[in-house]
This record gives C-alpha cells, sequence and structure tokens, in this order.
C-alpha cells in the first residue's frame, strides 16, 4: 500500500513512552509559541478526513478557552515547522482566528515522525476502522513488527488487531462504506467471513438498502452460504449424490418458485423439500404462488 522504510534503532515502546501528554511535555522538548502560517501538515499524517461539525465546535471551544493541549512539531527548513501530532487542533485553530498556537518543538527525522504519527493516532478514539487498520499494517510493514509483538507495543489484543487488519481485504466500496459510517465495525466483521467478493458487495448493499442490524446481517449470511453449498451440491440425508431424476426436479421447483429449492431424502425415500426466500417480500410471493395452486 506504501512504500516501506527501514525502521528506526530504537523500538516503538520507546516511542510511546515519548509520545506527549497533556499533562507532561516530552523529554528534550520545548514549549514554543509559533505562528500558524509557519507551520505545514504531517506528510505521513495516518487521518485522511477530518468531521466539519466538530472542527468548529472544536473552533469555538478554542475562541473561549485556547488551546489546552500544545501540539508537537518538528523543525525543518527556512524556519518551518511539520505537525507530528495536534493537526485537528491546528485548523480549528486557523478556525477561530488564532495567528499562533502552542507548540513541543521536538526534534526527529521522516521514519520518527511517522512512527511517532501511528502511534499517536492509534490510540486516538476517534478514528474510522479503516484509519486503524491502515495505522496497524503500516506499523507491521515499516517498523517490521509481527502481531503478537505489536499487540504487546500498542495495549491491544492480538484478535482485535486481527481483525482490524481483515478490514483491509474487503472490497474498496465497503471500506468506503465503513469510513462514512454507512456500516459499523459489527457489520464488517460479518462480510469478513464471506470469500466471494461479488456476494460481500450483495450483502453491503442490501444492509444499506434494509437498514440491516448486524445480527439480521449475520443471519442472512448464513442463509446464503447454506443456499449457495445446496445449490452447488445436492445431498441426500445418508450423504450421497441425489440421483440424476431427483436433481431435475429439483432445479424444475427452483424455475417453479424462482428460489433455491433444497432436496433431501434417504435411501427409503423419505425426506423434505426446503424453500429458500431472502426476506419478507420473497417469503410473500412464495405464499402467493400456494395461493394461487389452491384456488
Amino acid at each position: 500500500m506504501m512504500a516501506k522504510k527501514n525502521a528506526l534503532g530504537r523500538g516503538l515502546g520507546a516511542l510511546i513512552e515519548e509520545a506527549p501528554r497533556a499533562h507532561q511535555p516530552a523529554q528534550n522538548s520545548s514549549v514554543q509559541e509559533i505562528a500558524l502560517d509557519q507551520i505545514d501538515v504531517n506528510p505521513y499524517q495516518p487521518r485522511t478526513t477530518f468531521d466539519e461539525e466538530a472542527l468548529n465546535e472544536l473552533a469555538e471551544s478554542i475562541k473561549e478557552l485556547g488551546i489546552i493541549q500544545p501540539i508537537t512539531v518538528r523543525k525543518t527548513e527556512n524556519n518551518r515547522f511539520q505537525i507530528i501530532s495536534g493537526e485537528r487542533r491546528t485548523r480549528a485553530s486557523r478556525l477561530a482566528g488564532l495567528t499562533t498556537i502552542a507548540a513541543y518543538v521536538r526534534e526527529a527525522d521522516d521514519q520518527g515522525m511517522l512512527e511517532m504519527a501511528l502511534v499517536e493516532n492509534i490510540q486516538r478514539q476517534d478514528l474510522d476502522a479503516i484509519e486503524i487498520a491502515i495505522s496497524y499494517q503500516r506499523l507491521m510493514d515499516e517498523c517490521k513488527l509481527t502481531q503478537e509483538v505489536l499487540s504487546e507495543r500498542v495495549g491491544k489484543k492480538r484478535q482485535t488487531i486481527g481483525n482490524y487488519l481483515r478490514l483491509l481485504r474487503l472490497p474498496v466500496e465497503i471500506q468506503k462504506g465503513i469510513r462514512m459510517g454507512v456500516i459499523s465495525m459489527g457489520h464488517a466483521r460479518t462480510l469478513i467471513t464471506i470469500t466471494d467478493e461479488e456476494l460481500q458487495l450483495k450483502i453491503f448493499e442490501e444492509a444499506i438498502t434494509n437498514d440491516l442490524s448486524v445480527r439480521r446481517m449475520e443471519e442472512l449470511v448464513k442463509e446464503l452460504q447454506n443456499t449457495e453449498s445446496t445449490t452447488t451440491l445436492a445431498k441426500n440425508d445418508d450423504g450421497s449424490d441425489l440421483t440424476e431424476e431427483y436433481e431435475k426436479l429439483q432445479e424444475f421447483l427452483t424455475g417453479q418458485f424462482q428460489s433455491p429449492i433444497e432436496l433431501k431424502r434417504n435411501n427409503k425415500g423419505k425426506g423434505k423439500i426446503i424453500i429458500h426466500f431472502r426476506n419478507n417480500t420473497e417469503l410473500e410471493r412464495i405464499l402467493g404462488l400456494f395461493e394461487n395452486l389452491n384456488s
């Protein structure tokens, strides 16, 4: 996704310990009042979207109370500075009409800046799930960390990290939906269990259209996966294939009802016919067919 860079010799744990806190300046840092027009954005910023309404609310707060927590920057050429952490506060300060902002000035090269920005952002509560997943992936790729080591360094369970990383396997359309808040992390984790991309997108669209809950989506996935397995290979109760005659009957019934039909029977001839439906509309259509037969 992004070009890999050599990790610094120091460990990620040191970076976390050195990350600036609201109540305590980092070592080897100094707080200065810096002109906002001298500050450039962080080119390694993992966060790519900023909620406009939230920024305006923060700007109003800054007008009333000022900046409570200084941002963190590094000095670059021509007496300019780059943000290590605090881009949201910087944007809001500009909206509030401030001309300067309090900042910790740190020494950091490009790789150190990348790592500090990633770690600092992972600890935030307002990143979307995809931004978090990308940050985890970059720390693993560019700092050569395993999931187990990363789990220890950022204080998250390995399973939690794995769940986030699996989101990056989803189609781009679904990832965009997660970022926009169209579907939740719970919905996304259900979609991850599906290997067929076309089916993932189909259920994703249905979840949006019908405002499906996570539980309902899980049920739908099970239904569709069961349907898919029975249409690819019909089996008797004793595990043997249906005879050609019964396979043709199953296909005929599927065509008549325009819904997947599952035909099961044992060697003694006893069995059952299962008609699958995906929603209330399909159920009503099938019931209507039975009413026509009775009339």
